[in-house]
């Protein structure tokens, strides 16, 4: 990876942020559905990743293809699980509310809660706090917008960013402070072939398996 911006469908992503310390871009890819014939796309996406930390956590992958890495979900089950910092970054390509790219959000993270038998009372309070922030940006987010999902290190807790007009400085913020419901919105986004975004874990995959060599 070199120090050039990246473009994702035509949407600058730096290829390093720092936080408590620098990320590095190692996924990206869009969401996006075919409706007859045409290729309609919402968002484009960032992995931000503590590289030396994650590398050292997938060490039983050294060694294999990206293109192998691609078809296996317990390494991204291992991406998910590991004791590094993450960042998403998420940008509006088709504007859409607020609120329901929240209800999207909410209905993937329950459902994986769901079949994993961890929805309780305690998921249940976390997922309407993030629904009811999402709530209070009920206006279009229009292109260009964007979204931040910061996990930490931990694994325990996330912070969700909104910065409406892609001003990022100024984003609204939310903590998510369930561990359960933070493992879940990062299965959404990394969660191998049950990801929202085949095309970022693909090149995620493929960036990885450059540096487990």
């Amino acid at each position: 990876m070199g120090s050039e911006t990246v473009m994702v469908d035509e949407i600058p992503f730096p290829p390093q942020i720092t936080l408590t310390k620098p990320l590095t871009l190692l996924g990206y890819g869009i969401t996006d559905i075919e409706l007859q014939f045409l290729q309609i796309k919402f968002t484009a996406i960032g992995v931000y990743l503590d590289k030396e930390n994650i590398v050292e956590h997938l060490a039983g992958w050294k060694g294999k293809e990206g293109s192998e890495l691609a078809g296996d979900d317990l390494f991204f089950d291992a991406v998910v699980a590991a004791p590094a910092e993450k960042l998403l970054r998420v940008v509006v390509i088709k504007e859409i509310k607020g609120s329901q790219y929240g209800v999207q959000m909410e209905s993937a993270v329950r459902s994986r809660l769901a079949a994993a038998d961890k929805y309780e009372d305690e998921e249940e309070a976390a997922l309407e706090k993030v629904t009811e922030f999402f709530q209070s940006h009920n206006k279009y987010l229009k292109k260009g917008s964007v979204l931040t999902i910061h996990f930490s290190a931990s694994n325990r807790e996330a912070e969700i960013g909104l910065a409406t007009e892609g001003k990022e400085a100024e984003a609204a913020t939310v903590k998510v402070e369930n561990g359960n419901v933070v493992e879940m919105m990062q299965k959404w986004y990394l969660g191998g072939s049950s990801s929202v975004s085949p095309s970022t874990v693909a090149k995620l995959a493929e960036q990885l398996g450059e540096l487990l060599v």
